[in-house]
């Protein structure tokens, strides 16, 4: 499945959610990504996100700290279009930067 790419889009929505999280002011570093595609039909959740995960490879290699998927296929977003609420954030990069400094 490593060749498969998402190819037919329908709906794609990127969401900068890093201002939910604690990060200095202006960071893009936490983002959720909402894809509708026919491309998902019969394929397992993992296999969607690896295949989302696959087209954003270089993205992904620089400073993307997070990435929440939410991959349905056109007869899915029919059924219920609404994007999940991403969980509140729990100061890991606080944590992260604190350690760091050690």
């Amino acid at each position: 499945m490593a060749d498969a790419q998402v190819q037919r889009t329908n709906t794609l929505e990127v969401i900068n959610e890093s201002n939910m999280h604690n990060v200095p002011k202006g960071s893009e570093s936490h983002f959720k990504v909402v894809v509708v595609s026919m491309d998902f039909e019969n394929l397992s959740l993992i296999k969607r996100h690896r295949m989302v995960n696959d087209v954003l490879k270089d993205e992904l290699a620089g400073g993307v700290h997070a990435l929440s998927i939410q991959a349905k296929t056109p007869s899915q977003w029919s059924q219920n279009s609404s994007v999940s609420q991403s969980p509140a954030c729990l100061g890991g990069m606080a944590r992260e930067m604190a350690n760091n400094k050690s």
